[in-house]
């Protein structure tokens, strides 16, 4: 037993996560004082004057009034479309659950007795039967966490966006605060929520599970199931919606009509806008919490057939849980130095700020993680090691959590390298722009899969030191090490979306040159932080998806996995070319809506009188419809691929082809997500950096509307749905198909492999 009592555990979780919500609704209620209708003070409660220069011509009460209209077009078609995606999806939660409840309960012909512990031999489990109904309830509760979660990260974003742009006019220093605090509050209520709801979940489960703790936490993994299948459709359809209306703006608009990016002008603007919510928002929010959910899952399920499990000790068991609760605690005092105690001066300052976020909360949790792992452990314990033990120290696993989170901070640092323009990479990529689109294709290629050398190397050493320590347990906590700061991930990540709506509505406001070279400002290190938040997702997903096919080759009663047998290098070879086949459907799926609205958009504009003058207003619904219509039609085929490949497999292959595939799809996977997000976040900042025009180089390239800058739009569009669609998508691809089979893997040791089996 560790220094730590059980009670003052059971007080810690809840307090934590409560305080991480409250911490939520303080940083909302801040960012609520700057006022956007019309008739409000106009000095949104301060005595000094609002701007510190005119507008051009524009006047103020006039620059409200359709900042307000803007952000109320945006939050109504961002709303409109989450409520439809999750009616789909509510029916897709129903079926699912029947299918998880029909598999396990079969798996002892729906019985009610007691059975034979796994793990604790010698003792009595509760029935199959229960097992099935609990993890049925468990998957409903994580898709429904999931979905919450998307939806309010959405609501504020789009609640903060023309608040953001109106403090603009006071400085970059006061929208970077109001954009930052946006973001937090999505942050804090994700983690603080998804840690409640476990924690809470865990609790009564074990009303009817007892000491049956290898159950308990068995049917707890359905959580995990539930929010990473909500995330792989908010994703896909999120990215799906924002790439078509994206891609359409930026060629027509752009290339085709000179005309600048966010111009009211372009029929898909609002659209364009709309899906910076619904992806970059709602999706990974979702995704963030998957990750989250699975890891949590995967070390309480490792945690539960070791000597924790067997012993009953509830704080050892529950580390997990308090590793995220001294999360919230780390991650709140580290908002603090961004919002309140460091004030932005000029633009050059943004993206330090946001980076020193990430070192700041990475010092500040290993001390944090070495209290926790020396009071809430015991001095030595066993864990579980695929069939036998392994003797573990308390310090050994607080190597393997800080392992985990000082790779995210170079993952995040090395994917910052790579995809700003403040670097060399993305400034070779805008002078290959000169000679032409072919050879910024060619160069951004190249540094996307140069990216991923060190990534690789960082997660490739962390996996060796965490299991070499502590076995799969140790992998399955590296993992929550990495998202162990996801509120600060979290606010960074959202701040990005935050900044690139708040631009958007300064040039449809017709707001002054000045402002929005302000809001340019916060969107370019936004659209850097959020290939950060991408890269720490990536990482975080190689290393629960590890764990989690750790805990299903345990849970399958597989004692080794042998690539020499043909059984499993099969899985192997098809699980590699998922992947290919996943991106393959959603790049289409995004080329197709494109297609789609960069006709729309041509047809408005060469049909629609005074619309280039400015005279007539551009149909802007027409656009949200066909964006809103695909991205539902086309997430069901990739997200049935994800789902129906695991059940395929395990039920007509067995247990070792299904863990060659989630081998493979994992390896593959990783490699392809990173270098796809780079590729893409590093077109987008070299069209950034040429727009600009802040060096002497970038002034040599540009103007807007120079062939330079059009080859270099060309690859940003080409860029769009690498980095926000296919690529973010797939570490969703590699996590959900683990955490899948674990769930399934009682149905599959029992009745899988009836191929086989035939022949």
């Amino acid at each position: 037993m560790g220094v730590m009592g059980d009670a003052f555990t059971q007080l810690l979780i809840p307090v934590a996560a409560l305080v991480g919500i409250g911490f939520a609704l303080l940083q909302w209620l801040l960012v609520s004082k700057v006022k956007v209708s019309a008739d409000s003070d106009l000095n949104n409660g301060y005595s000094d004057r609002l701007i510190e220069e005119e507008e051009e011509g524009i006047d103020h009460e006039d620059v409200a009034a359709k900042c307000a209209e803007i952000q109320n077009a945006i939050s109504v078609g961002a709303t409109s479309f989450l409520f439809t995606e999750y009616k789909y999806l509510s029916i897709f939660m129903g079926v699912f659950g029947a299918i998880i409840f029909l598999f396990l309960g079969s798996v002892k012909g729906f019985s009610t007795k007691s059975e034979p512990c796994t793990y604790n031999t010698g003792s009595l489990c509760k029935p199959a039967l229960a097992n099935a109904l609990f993890s049925t309830i468990a998957f409903l509760l994580g898709a429904m966490t999931s979905v919450l979660s998307g939806f309010l990260g959405m609501k504020i974003a789009t609640y903060a966006n023309a608040r953001t742009t109106l403090e603009a006019r006071k400085g970059v220093g006061k929208a970077f605060i109001v954009a930052f605090r946006s973001g937090a509050v999505m942050g804090f209520l994700l983690a603080a929520s998804g840690l409640l709801v476990l924690y809470v979940s865990i609790h009564l489960f074990s009303l009817y599970y007892g000491d049956d703790w290898e159950g308990l936490y068995e049917s707890i993994t359905g959580y995990g199931l539930g929010g990473s299948s909500m995330a792989l459709f908010g994703r896909v359809g999120g990215g799906i919606y924002t790439k078509a209306a994206d891609v359409g703006a930026d060629l027509v608009g752009k290339v085709e009509r000179n005309i600048p990016e966010d111009d009211p002008r372009n029929p898909a603007v609002i659209a364009d806008n709309v899906g910076d919510n619904v992806g970059d928002i709602a999706g990974m929010g979702s995704d963030l919490f998957g990750s989250y959910a699975e890891a949590s899952c995967a070390a309480l399920f490792v945690a539960s057939i070791s000597s924790f499990g067997i012993s009953h000790d509830y704080t050892a068991m529950s580390f997990p849980l308090i590793i995220s609760s001294v999360g919230i605690v780390v991650c709140l005092g580290t908002t603090l130095f961004a919002t309140d105690f460091v004030e932005i001066k000029n633009v050059s300052e943004i993206e330090p700020s946001l980076k020193r976020q990430l070192l700041i909360s990475t010092i500040l949790m290993t001390a944090g993680i070495a209290v926790v792992s020396f009071f809430a452990l015991p001095s030595e314990f066993t864990l579980f090691n695929f069939g036998s033990t392994k003797t573990v120290k308390n310090w050994h696993l607080f190597f393997c959590v800080s392992i985990g989170l000082w790779a995210g901070l170079v993952i995040g640092y090395i994917t910052e390298y790579y995809t700003s323009n403040a670097y060399s990479p993305v400034q070779d990529v805008a002078d290959s722009c000169r000679t032409g689109a072919a050879t910024n294709v060619i160069f951004g290629l190249a540094l996307g899969y140069k990216s991923v050398i060190i990534p690789i190397f960082a997660i490739a050493i962390a996996i060796y030191v965490s299991f070499s320590m502590a076995a799969m347990y140790g992998i399955a906590v590296a993992a929550l090490g990495m998202l162990s700061t996801i509120a600060t991930g979290l606010a960074i990540d959202a701040y990005g979306p935050i900044s690139d709506n708040a631009g958007g509505i300064a040039e449809m406001a017709g707001m002054s040159h000045k402002i929005r070279q302000r809001t340019d400002a916060l969107d370019a290190a936004g659209n850097t932080t959020a290939a950060i938040g991408k890269g720490f997702a990536i990482g975080s997903a190689a290393l629960v998806s590890l764990a989690l096919f750790g805990a299903f080759v345990s849970r399958a009663g597989i004692e080794t996995v042998d690539v020499l047998t043909p059984k499993v290098f099969i899985g192997l070879i098809v699980g590699a070319m998922l992947p290919y086949w996943f991106s393959a459907m959603t790049m289409k799926s995004v080329g197709s809506a494109a297609l789609k609205m960069v006709e729309e958009v041509r047809r408005q504009f060469n049909t629609i009188p005074g619309l280039m003058e400015g005279r007539a207003k551009p149909d802007y619904a027409t656009c949200v419809k066909i964006s809103t219509d695909a991205s539902l039609r086309e997430m069901i085929p990739p997200g049935a691929l994800v789902m129906l490949t695991p059940l395929i497999a395990g039920t007509l292959f067995g247990v070792e082809t299904l863990a060659g595939v989630l081998a493979g799809s994992l390896v593959s996977g990783v490699q392809v997500a990173i270098s796809a997000s780079n590729t893409g976040g590093a077109w987008d900042n070299a069209k950034k950096y040429i727009e600009a025009g802040a060096s002497e180089h970038a002034r040599s390239l540009g103007p807007k509307g120079s062939d330079p800058h059009k080859a270099a739009v060309i690859g940003d569009t080409i860029g769009d749905p690498l980095k926000d669609t296919s690529g973010p998508s797939l570490n969703i691809l590699i996590k959900l198909m683990a955490v899948e089979s674990l769930v399934f893997a009682p149905f599959f040791a029992a009745h899988g492999g009836l191929l086989f089996k035939l022949l």
